[in-house]
């Protein structure tokens, strides 16, 4: 009878990744379904572990955030209003009406989000009467990112707002257990206190309270976090498209097509379907990433759904594209996985490999010849 270690040895030694898929095929016939929680874990921790990355450790780019772009429109503001020391409201609505980008300066030194300042710029225009309207959240985000013109109105309004909220006249004074977000290190005597620290400087402390108070990459985190949970889709399809691989990249709007034109009937219909130049079936593809190791337990079930679709089909393969350090949980996260894809799992490290695993070396090209 072959042992444990045995089976373990000849999938981490097997020598392309089709035979691994072989031999890991072959782990219900040699043993029994006791022994494949123990088993499987095993080849994910030798295998597959190895290569998982937190995706915290990195960040998309994101040139509105970055500090070149922001020097460029500071430099902006910061001339145009002799340091900080031209803010009345009649200057601030000059400045912004002849250079809206400068609105992310403002915005920035007074702490509010783009909502937030829409939103303020609400009460201001009640206040000023005579036909004064709130500026939108667009409006904002298409002044500061693209420098889009600001009417005299729209500007006045802004420079109203933010001059109202950096003397504290806006709101009333907190009640016991919340701040105003004008008491922060640097508004907290209004403009007097940017001035002083444009001239002084901002002391390291100061520099990291803030870091442990808001986070240095929160606001860009969340503005790309769409970004981010495509992200293995997204190489994926760049893969795929680079080797002329016949795909489709399932969505919301597509899902009944998938089940027409291929018969896959699982909900939702994993994330990539590749097939052949008949336009038959070849594989299926699925991408999770979590740093979670129980977010990662539950996301396996989905690779159980996939497998027994395949199955149905009459053995089309699963691939997983796994990301995350949450996939480390092996016994019932990675394991599985491993179990339900016969081996078939890839990271973005070992993306390329994916291709060398059948059905993948016969439809490289399929795409560029005229495959639909």
């Amino acid at each position: 009878m072959t042992t444990i270690d045995e089976t373990v040895e000849a999938v981490v030694n097997a020598p392309t990744w089709d035979q691994r898929v072989a031999e890991i095929r072959l782990i219900p016939q040699r043993h029994g379904k006791n022994d494949h929680p123990d088993l499987y874990a095993q080849v994910a921790r030798r295998l597959y572990v190895p290569h998982l990355a937190p995706d915290f450790a990195y960040i998309h780019d994101a040139p509105f955030y970055d500090a070149e772009h922001f020097d460029e429109v500071y430099t902006a503001a910061y001339t145009a209003t002799s340091g900080f020391t031209k803010v009345d409201v009649d200057w601030l609505a000059t400045v912004l009406e002849a250079d809206p980008p400068s609105l992310l300066v403002f915005r920035t030194i007074t702490g509010l989000l783009k909502n937030e300042l829409a939103g303020t710029t609400k009460l201001v225009a009640e206040q000023l009467g005579d036909d004064h309207q709130p500026v939108s959240p667009s409006t904002v985000d298409n002044a500061e990112k693209r420098g889009s013109r600001l009417t005299s109105a729209q500007a006045h309004v802004l420079a109203t707002a933010i001059d109202q909220l950096m003397s504290k006249k806006l709101f009333a004074d907190p009640p016991d257990g919340l701040h105003s977000k004008q008491d922060k290190f640097d508004t907290k005597d209004g403009w007097d206190t940017v001035r002083d620290l444009v001239q002084n400087g901002v002391p390291y402390r100061a520099f990291l309270h803030q870091r442990h108070y808001g986070g240095p990459f929160l606001l860009v985190s969340n503005a790309t976090s769409t970004h981010r949970g495509d992200l293995l889709e997204d190489e994926v399809e760049e893969l795929f498209k680079a080797k002329g691989i016949p795909y489709v990249r399932t969505g919301s709007s597509n899902q009944g097509d998938i089940a027409t034109k291929f018969g896959v009937t699982v909900t939702p219909a994993p994330d990539f379907v590749v097939f052949d130049a008949n336009n038959t079936l070849r594989a299926m593809l699925e991408c999770k990433a979590t740093n979670d190791g129980g977010t990662a337990r539950d996301k396996a079930n989905r690779f159980d759904s996939l497998h027994n679709e395949g199955a149905r089909l009459g053995g089309i393969p699963v691939m997983a594209v796994l990301g995350g350090t949450g996939w480390a949980r092996a016994r019932d996260a990675l394991g599985p996985v491993v179990q339900y894809t016969d081996g078939r799992v890839f990271t973005l490290e070992t993306l390329d490999e994916m291709l060398s695993v059948a059905p993948f070396p016969q439809l490289i090209g399929l795409a560029v010849d005229g495959a639909n």
